[in-house]
């Protein structure tokens, strides 16, 4: 039986800087990793996937450039899934070995198999070939991400009945796709898809998508999407679905509408990995989406167990899990100083994309926080005109009393890399002067944070 100072169970973004973090830490480090390469879910069936299926479907359908050639612009006439799989696998061979390095590098040892607590200080590791070792560690971290949620009743065939994890199996483009949920998955690939001129139906039992988000940027991307001819059916329930004598898939609303299509994508929310893990062993206990509770230096019920990630929830970001992870590692050690920042961006790679970071106008207003706003519409960017933007909003919330920079909100060409200039000012707490008064490069993008600035000036001078 081995022992390790840290045990990782789960090889995702948060197990990963985990892991490298603790071995940087000096620890004895072990990964268990159930898959045959590292990566997890980021890497195999979540972030890098559908942002990999986003730029080859922008690419060779010819998206970004329609604007200067025109809307029937396209790079290639006749995109099938084998043109999306191609990039998607040369991004997922570079991107694990990338990973497999930096934990060699590190002296991480990596185990690969089925993890479970048979209790709080040890591990079961069932190996590929059947075999059993155990393991046992100071500290744990369970990162094991989490899963597409499928409802009851639906007959999910994995062809043309899927949930997000399918959308990898699908063996031909379909030419129209019913997507239920509008959350940020069901978002991300429903504008994707429709990139590529498959009709989409959007449906959600919520009457608004994205919630979190500003709604003068929600609106704009609902415009965008019904622009291109989606069809969004806010409000409304699934009750059933079928497949009728064609292969078609049909789908009943609770209104009684019925919904058409060749493939229906579930992405009705997650749930965590942690039904293998014999957590009851260990002393630990998931809510009703199995996820586990954690306290702010992201520790269990029991203290030498943490958990981060997907695993416990909200906001179950690639970006955030790896920041969790370093922290978590870094109290498990005892090493001080480790914190969580305060702020953080949210990105959304629709198409167009969508970014944010600090305040919504609905909870500064909610808070009676007196603010301005400051607009640029990126197409009056010099560099918008080049590249030949149609669409696109870069807004500043600034506080009146003493002009700091509250919150940033974006939609258009390159908004997740954007944010980040906003990130920067919000957090070392800057005001709308640093966006006056500093040379930004011309023509560039990042000038709509100055154009922004010049707009909640002149609101503000009134």
């Amino acid at each position: 039986m081995r022992h390790f100072d840290f045990l990782v169970i789960g090889s995702g973004p948060a197990g990963q800087r985990a892991a490298i973090q603790a071995a940087k830490l000096g620890c004895n480090v072990a990964i268990v990793e159930r898959r045959p390469v590292v990566g997890g879910v980021s890497v195999h069936t979540g972030t890098i996937p559908s942002k990999t299926l986003r730029e080859a479907a922008l690419y060779l359908s010819g998206w970004d450039q329609r604007g200067v050639y025109g809307q029937n612009y396209r790079l290639k006439k006749k995109i099938g899934i084998e043109d999306l799989m191609k990039r998607l696998d040369i991004t997922l061979h570079h991107e694990i070995e990338v990973m497999e390095n930096q934990l060699m590098r590190n002296g991480i040892t990596v185990i690969h198999g089925i993890a479970s607590f048979t209790d709080p200080h040890t591990i079961e590791v069932e190996r590929p070939d059947g075999t059993k070792e155990h393991y046992t560690a100071d500290k744990f971290l369970i990162a094991v991400g989490s899963r597409p949620a499928r409802p009851e009743g639906i007959p999910f065939d994995n062809e043309t009945i899927i949930d997000s994890d399918g959308i990898l199996n699908l063996k031909r483009l379909p030419r129209s796709m019913i997507v239920v949920g509008a959350g940020v998955i069901g978002v991300e690939y429903a504008s994707i898809f429709s990139t590529l001129d498959v009709r989409i139906t959007l449906v959600d039992g919520r009457p608004t998508l994205l919630d979190f988000m500003d709604r003068e940027i929600v609106d704009e991307l609902v415009h965008a999407m019904r622009e291109r001819g989606m069809v969004l059916r806010l409000g409304e329930k699934v009750e059933q679905v079928e497949k009728d004598p064609q292969g078609h898939v049909v789908c009943w609303l609770e209104s009684g509408k019925r919904l058409v299509a060749e493939t229906i994508l579930f992405a009705a929310g997650r749930i965590g990995c942690t039904y293998a893990l014999g957590l009851e062993n260990a002393g630990l206990q998931t809510d009703a989406r199995r996820r586990l509770r954690v306290n702010e230096h992201f520790q269990t019920e029991v203290p030498h167990i943490y958990a981060a990630g997907d695993v416990i929830g909200f906001p179950a970001l690639a970006s955030t899990s790896m920041d969790q992870g370093r922290l978590a590692a870094c109290h498990a050690m005892g090493v001080e100083g480790c914190t969580t920042q305060e702020y953080f961006p949210f990105g959304i790679y629709a198409v167009p994309e969508v970014s944010m970071i600090g305040a919504t106008e609905r909870e500064l207003t909610e808070q009676k926080v007196p603010y301005e706003t400051g607009v640029c519409r990126l197409r009056e960017t010099a560099r918008g005109q080049i590249m030949g933007l149609q669409e696109g909003i870069l807004k500043l919330l600034i506080r009146i009393e003493d002009h700091r920079l509250l919150g940033v909100h974006i939609i258009g060409e390159g908004a997740t890399e954007l944010v980040h200039i906003g990130q920067a000012v919000l957090t070392l707490g800057g005001t709308l002067e640093y966006f006056l008064e500093n040379v930004f490069n011309y023509p560039t993008l990042a000038e709509a944070y100055k154009v922004a600035a010049l707009d909640a000036w002149n609101r503000l001078m009134l």
